[in-house]
């Protein structure tokens, strides 16, 4: 065999492969790169948007949560100054109720004081008539001196 007809044949068949491989082996395996590459792409700017809109959510959620605390602390404020005003007015309605007990209290003791003083009248009344009696030596007859008894009390 020749040795240049050897390198000759070689050529031929190199350059059908190349040509066969440029015509049909290379266009699927640029293809399959190029889709490859645009899926690489877009799951890069998926990953970009997944980030920006993280970002974004937690932005509004720390505003969320700036606006949470906000609206506790203002409830707790509400509620204290809710409290206050309870215990303002059931320290008044105390204050009411202890006035209304006293006045109560001095109304029933004035009565008593009344009620015992008319007690005292009546009994120095009987006793005065028991001493005229005793030093008159006879008896005094009450129903005809009522009028005297009466005056003699209203004295006392």
């Amino acid at each position: 065999m020749n040795l240049n007809a050897t390198l000759f044949f070689q050529m031929i068949v190199f350059f059908v492969l190349a040509w066969f491989t440029m015509k049909f082996v290379w266009p699927p395996l640029t293809k399959a790169i190029d889709d490859r590459r645009q899926k690489i792409a877009d799951g890069l700017a998926a990953a970009d948007k997944g980030k920006a809109d993280l970002a974004q959510a937690q932005a509004r959620i720390s505003l969320m949560d700036a606006s949470a605390k906000s609206e506790n602390h203002q409830r707790i404020v509400d509620a204290e100054k809710q409290a206050t005003a309870l215990l303002e007015q059931a320290r008044r309605e105390a204050e009411a109720e202890k006035a209304r007990i006293i006045a109560q209290a001095q109304q029933d003791a004035n009565q008593e004081v009344q009620r015992v003083r008319e007690g005292l009248r009546s009994e120095v009344a009987a006793l005065a008539v028991k001493g005229a009696e005793q030093i008159l030596r006879r008896e005094v007859d009450a129903n005809a001196h009522a009028q005297l008894l009466e005056q003699l009390k209203a004295e006392l």
